[in-house]
């Protein structure tokens, strides 16, 4: 699917639009990703900053997401574990960009030609218009190779 297709669908998936979560960027090779979200009455909590779990939210897909058009469909990508870092309140838009490299994707293909399960981390910074890191989201992610299907011959 191409790059400007995912981030449409992205757009104009419910739980995004309720979260004010909008994909800025997705590359054509889908090795970055960068996603705004602005505050609002809907994303805000009772002290006036951002609700942590729309900060959570706006980074959980992505990573899979990169991962899952690079590799390809004999692949299964899942997000294990995230974890997040409150830093400091948010306020304002904020923003996490998203980074896959050449040699990571090579890493995983490597890891996991054999059909093993394997767990790559990474880490994402939620920042705000200061460039301040509001949030620090931690994820894990699960990519094993799919084991191959016979040919079924017919007689």
């Amino acid at each position: 699917m191409p790059a400007w297709c995912s981030r449409l669908m992205i757009n104009l998936w419910p739980p995004m639009i309720g979260a004010g979560i909008h994909v800025e960027h997705i590359a054509a090779d889908y090795s970055e990703a960068r996603v705004r979200m602005r505050q609002s009455v809907l994303n805000s909590n009772l002290f006036g900053t951002h609700f942590g779990g729309s900060l959570f939210a706006m980074t959980d897909p992505f990573y899979t997401l990169l991962i899952l058009h690079q590799l390809g469909k004999d692949y299964v990508v899942w997000d294990k574990r995230s974890e997040i870092d409150f830093l400091l309140p948010a306020r304002g838009t904020v923003r996490a960009r998203f980074q896959l490299s050449a040699d990571t994707i090579a890493n995983i293909r490597q890891q996991t030609q054999g059909g093993e399960k394997y767990e790559p981390s990474f880490s994402v910074a939620i920042t705000d218009r200061n460039d301040d890191i509001v949030a620090q989201v931690s994820k894990t992610i699960y990519v094993r190779r799919k084991p191959d299907r016979p040919v079924l011959l017919s007689p």
